[in-house]
Formats: C-alpha cells, sequence, structure tokens
C-alpha cells in the first residue's frame, strides 16, 4: 500500500502547486482540480490511513501484545486484505472517466448527486468505498474478536497497553460509522439510478 501513499502524495503535490499562486495552474479547469482533491482524499483515508495504520500495524503489534500467536480469524484477515485491490483500481478509473468524479472526498449531494455529476466516475467512487468499508468491517470484527478472546490469560484489561485499547476502540467506532456510510452511499445511488429521493429536498 506504499505505492497508494506515493499517488496519494503526488495528488497532494498538484494540490499545493495549485494554491502556490495566485489563480493556480488549474483556475481553467476546475473540474480536474476538484477530481484531483476528491481522489487524493479518499486515496489517502481508505486506501493508505486505515489499511496501513490500522490494519498493518494491528495485524502485526496485536498478536505480539495480547501474548497470542496469531489473529482470531486469519482467513478472514487475509479477505479484508485482498478485497482492497479492486476498490483501489476503481478509484483510480474513476479520475479518468468523463472528466471524473469531483464532488468533494465527503461526497455530499448534490454536488454528487446525478444534477452535477452524472458521469459514471462516480458510482464508481460509490462502490469502491462500499467494498473498502467490508473489507475495514472484517478486519474490525477480526481486532475484536481477538482482544476479546485471545489474549493471554493474565492480560486483565487493566493491564493491557494503551494502543491495544486504541485499536479495540477504532474498531468500534468502525463497526457503527462504516455501515452507516454504507446506507447513505446505498441511498445515494438509488437517488442517482432508482428516482428516489433522500437527498432530494
Amino acid at each position: 500500500w506504499f505505492w497508494s501513499d506515493l499517488v496519494g502524495t503526488g495528488l497532494s503535490f498538484q494540490i499545493r502547486l495549485n494554491l502556490a499562486q495566485p489563480g493556480g495552474i488549474y483556475s481553467d479547469m476546475p473540474q480536474l482540480y476538484n477530481v484531483i482533491v476528491t481522489s487524493h482524499a479518499l486515496m489517502m483515508i481508505f486506501f493508505f490511513v486505515m489499511p496501513v495504520m490500522m490494519g498493518g500495524f494491528g495485524n502485526w503489534l496485536i498478536p505480539l501484545m495480547i501474548g497470542c500467536t496469531d489473529m482470531v480469524f486469519p482467513r478472514l484477515n487475509n479477505l479484508s486484505y485482498w478485497v482492497l485491490p479492486g476498490p483501489l483500481f476503481m478509484l483510480l478509473v474513476s479520475a479518468l472517466i468523463e472528466g471524473g468524479a469531483g464532488p468533494g472526498w465527503t461526497l455530499y449531494p448534490p454536488l454528487s448527486a446525478s444534477m452535477f455529476h452524472s458521469t459514471p466516475g462516480m458510482d464508481l467512487v460509490i462502490f469502491a468505498l462500499h467494498i473498502a468499508g467490508f473489507g475495514s468491517i472484517m478486519s474490525s470484527l477480526n481486532f475484536m474478536s481477538t482482544i476479546g478472546g485471545a489474549r493471554f490469560y493474565g492480560l486483565i484489561p487493566e493491564r493491557m497497553p494503551i494502543f491495544i485499547w486504541a485499536m479495540f476502540v477504532t474498531s468500534w467506532l468502525l463497526l457503527f460509522s462504516l455501515p452507516v456510510l454504507a446506507g447513505g452511499l446505498t441511498m445515494l445511488l438509488t437517488d442517482r439510478h432508482a428516482n428516489t429521493s433522500f437527498f432530494r429536498p
């Protein structure tokens, strides 16, 4: 996932280059600038910070710190890793389709609605976040199960390192927030294609 970090850093460099002079170098191409901002943020959050900082360090340090040999569900762990290349590819391709998807990193309607972004690239971004969120939910379940059920018998909660508590609380927060994100993305997708009106006041 170091490659994702390099791509995200390159996009960040483009943002800073644009902001370094009055008017910017993308003043005549505002949609391209919006696509760069959107792709940079989603790349860094969902394909670098969450997989590397949470998944990478969690898989490496949790078994060492709680005294077990491996994660409780190693195949679930492996699956949560291998679902990420597909969404990563979809996010990269979404920037190249019909001007790209540039509603900003929050994907708020109405900018992400079909009225302003009718491009299929926006749908690819929505599907990419769906699948990446599914992988994060699986790894969070694995972390919580490992911390709760596989730790050394003398490692009572009061003795657990702060890193283990941080991973447990972060996994808990991800389990609560990612299904809500998936619900919002599904409502946005049905607004775009099934003529519902969840985000149309």
